[in-house]
């Protein structure tokens, strides 16, 4: 089991833990985590584009001009394709991108994400995440202590001190156990658990 130091707020060392080798120390696999990715964002794509084709556009009932010996080309209506105001060629329509990940393959790609952040020493571990007041000054001190600049904090309990503190910080993002996922965990250069939250985490995912 790997050993990590447990810092407190003012970027002291004051412990250390033991890490599941079934979460933290798993062997990484890539592509899971690219396909965990890539459903992420798909999932979060509106997909209510639309456009008219041209079967639905009012009007082009007539045909514009004869067939024949007019000197234009023949055309059949005036919402066609080329026309201004005629149907799109390929239109648009309301679709679903999501891609499924089946459960195995969800925990697995955490499991790597959170495997990556501690082969490359970029997860601190705190005793406890306090704020006695919602104050950004007193956030960003605490990341300056860690030395953690762009960082996902990740805590085992709502924090309204720590959660609104951290709102107009842009390089900060924070989150719950149970919301982590592999986008965020990867984007963000540090990862910040609690002690409670890798608790909360070696349960639910060993």
């Amino acid at each position: 089991m790997a050993k990590l130091s447990v810092y407190n707020i003012e970027g002291n060392q004051v412990g250390e833990i033991e890490l599941n080798d079934a979460v933290f120390g798993v062997e990484v696999n890539e592509n899971l985590m690219h396909k965990a990715v890539v459903a992420q964002l798909a999932a979060s794509r509106q997909g209510t584009q639309s456009a008219k084709t041209r079967s639905e556009v009012s009007g082009g009932g007539r045909k514009p001009w004869r067939q024949k010996g007019t000197g234009h080309a023949r055309q059949g209506s005036t919402r066609s394709p080329q026309w201004t105001g005629g149907g799109v060629v390929f239109a648009p329509k309301p679709r679903d991108y999501s891609i499924k990940l089946n459960k195995k393959e969800r925990r697995l790609a955490i499991k790597s994400a959170l495997t990556t952040k501690v082969n490359e020493s970029k997860l601190i571990v705190l005793d406890s995440f306090e704020l006695d007041e919602i104050k950004t000054k007193k956030f960003v001190a605490v990341m300056n202590n860690l030395k953690a600049e762009k960082a996902l904090v990740v805590l085992n309990e709502k924090n309204d001190n720590v959660i609104k503190s951290a709102n107009n910080v842009p390089t900060v993002k924070t989150a719950l156990t149970n919301t982590i996922n592999v986008y965020d965990i990867l984007k963000y250069d540090t990862l910040v658990l609690t002690q409670d939250a890798v608790a909360t985490i070696q349960e639910v995912y060993a």
